[in-house]
């Protein structure tokens, strides 16, 4: 049975690879010359994420799913990691790397209230297409894992 906490960290590596990824990936986030667009699989905050974990470019992760342009958080909630989906290698690779899919949907939709609490400055809401709180919302998040492993 799954669980439907966050941070479905398996071990210290894994969580130590998932903390440098949402920092790699907000620091590229950073660059305005890398393009963001919230309702592109390949280019979205899941998206972006996906690429680091899995190494994979935007069209590769969207070549992977069929050119199927749903939201991650659609993806997610289909997701069976027996069905043998181009989707499930995706959400396969994540999960190796600490993420369950409900968290690939809260990175989506920057709604876990644990990451939002966690923010500088306190807690806030963030616009799941704003890139800069993007940014925010990865930093805080692998700061929190950081938190947890002390």
């Amino acid at each position: 049975m799954r669980s439907k906490k966050s941070f479905s960290i398996n071990n210290d590596q894994s969580k130590q690879f998932l903390i440098d990824a949402l920092r790699q990936t907000s620091e590229r986030l950073s660059n305005g010359d890398v393009k963001y667009q919230w309702g592109h699989m390949g280019q979205c905050n899941a998206g972006h994420l996906i690429q680091t974990l899995t190494g994979m470019s935007s069209f590769e992760i969207v070549e992977s799913i069929g050119f199927e342009l749903d939201e991650w958080s659609e993806h997610a909630i289909d997701y069976c990691s027996k069905t043998g989906c181009k989707v499930d290698d995706i959400f396969l690779s994540i999960e190796k790397h600490g993420m369950s899919h409900e968290d690939i949907v809260k990175l989506e939709n920057l709604s876990d209230r644990n990451v939002l609490n966690n923010l500088e400055g306190g807690f806030r809401h963030l616009e799941r297409n704003n890139r800069v709180d993007v940014i925010d919302y990865m930093n805080s998040y692998a700061n929190l894992l950081e938190m947890s492993t002390s």
